[in-house]
């Protein structure tokens, strides 16, 4: 039995959110997240995990106060959706999208929207898992990402990215640029920290934009508002791993393959 939680303003204090639960250096990422999704609970957003120490936990809202650059009024916008290690293949993942679509239904909801990579992307939902559950794209990018759309009212506009994201390029054209949120609990560590080094190490100039409201999201150049690397204004990786000094010129060399 999937014996699913909420997590709310009321017991956010006492419940973990998933990831970096026990990473040390991600402490004060971690609270950042916490107090993201506090704010972000009076728009209707939902946290929702299995009652278990582990990644498994779908998170979602009104698309019109997503943190996303798209346009996709009467939907729900799923964020993060993650089922890992030992819990896969336990009907984890059904019981959590399940649920979202039966909130959409309650609601009124045209139905469930998420972005995705057209090829699976790091921080990001598996796309062809969503793909077998019946959600089809509606919209793409250029630099590799897809908008995908799950109806339940088959009339319904389909949602757009917004023109924001669709020449995959960012305006600082100059070195490394990252734009980052709150929405992850180890962005901003390794985007404040771990990045700062390893552009030091490399003479590279860089530039690190937190989006700090929905209203900067939704206008973010990258449907990544999590995290998103760009290279000499080109979209390179949504992998916060490559902050990294050891793991910088491998991620860049095979995005850029």
């Amino acid at each position: 039995m999937n014996n699913l939680i909420d997590i709310s303003e009321t017991n956010i204090a006492n419940e973990h959110i998933c990831c970096a639960i026990s990473d040390k250096k991600c402490a004060d990422s971690y609270q950042a997240k916490k107090d993201w999704l506090t704010k972000e609970f009076a728009n209707g957003y939902v946290f929702r995990r299995l009652d278990e120490r582990g990644k498994v936990f779908i998170e979602y809202g009104p698309a019109e106060k997503a943190w996303v650059p798209i346009t996709a009024p009467t939907y729900l916008n799923i964020n993060c959706f993650w089922v890992s290690g030992r819990f896969k293949k336990q009907g984890n993942g059904r019981a959590l999208l399940e649920s979202a679509l039966d909130d959409a239904k309650t609601q009124g909801k045209s139905g469930l929207v998420t972005v995705v990579g057209t090829k699976k992307k790091h921080f990001m939902s598996d796309t062809k898992w969503l793909l077998s559950q019946g959600f089809v794209e509606c919209d793409r990018t250029t630099s590799g990402f897809s908008l995908l759309v799950k109806k339940i009212n088959k009339t319904a506009p389909d949602p757009t990215f917004n023109l924001a994201v669709l020449s995959g390029e960012c305006p600082e054209k100059k070195g490394i640029v990252v734009y980052y949120s709150n929405r992850c609990p180890f962005a901003e560590f390794h985007a404040k920290h771990s990045l700062i080094t390893t552009a030091k190490n490399r003479n590279l100039p860089v530039k690190i934009i937190k989006l700090e409201t929905m209203e900067k999201a939704q206008q973010a150049p990258s449907p990544a508002t999590i995290f998103s690397l760009f290279l000499n204004g080109k979209f390179i990786t949504t992998d916060i791993s490559s902050c990294m000094d050891s793991r910088f010129d491998k991620v860049i060399a095979k995005a850029l393959k």
